[in-house]
């Protein structure tokens, strides 16, 4: 794993180059086993009970994460794959912004890793409701099977772009309208 590593890490970074995501879903490399990689809650990755602190290091691994059919989580390279613990969500959707696209108004959630995705099919929207706090948790699929927990102050954006109709909170992005919920199950 570490060639494959050492060479992403020389590209992934690179002034002025587009990134370009290796292509994790045509590997097929046999697992590995668990090394003790984990994404908290809160976002954070781990290994072996250490926090991984460099950013680049974080957005690397990012890079080549893969959620496979039979719901685990991988870090996949051509030649091995590796378990990885996931907590909520794989990333979080730390940003939103409106723009305006071929199929209207559209929304577009950056990620804590760097990605950012257009919400619309490719890419939908949907809030939980936390069954003991009752707290609305927003997502969003950014590739894959990846998903991204949008945070708070983020989400808060989504709920004052939205439109009321009836007793819930429809927002629009990428052609297709979203339900963020009841009003009642939205307050904090």
């Amino acid at each position: 794993m570490s060639d494959l590593l050492a060479e992403l890490a020389r590209h992934a970074g690179a002034p002025g180059r587009e990134r370009r995501l290796p292509p994790v879903e045509n590997w097929n490399p046999p697992h590995c086993g668990d090394i003790g990689m984990e994404i908290r809650a809160d976002g954070s990755w781990w290994h072996q009970n250490g926090r991984i602190t460099r950013p680049s290091m974080v957005e690397l691994f990012a890079t080549i994460l893969r959620k496979d059919e039979d719901g685990l989580t991988y870090l996949v390279t051509p030649g091995e794959k590796v378990v990885v613990h996931v907590a909520d969500a794989h990333f979080l959707g730390t940003r939103v912004d409106r723009i305006e696209t071929g199929q209207g108004p559209s929304i577009v959630v950056t990620t804590n890793v760097g990605d950012s995705v257009i919400v619309g099919p490719g890419h939908p929207l949907w809030v939980e409701i936390d069954p003991i706090t009752g707290i609305p948790r927003p997502y969003v699929r950014v590739r894959g099977r990846l998903t991204a927990r949008i945070l708070r102050a983020p989400f808060y954006e989504l709920v004052d772009w939205a439109d009321l109709k009836d007793d819930r909170l429809i927002l629009s992005s990428g052609g297709i309208v979203f339900d963020l919920g009841a009003v009642e199950g939205l307050a904090p």
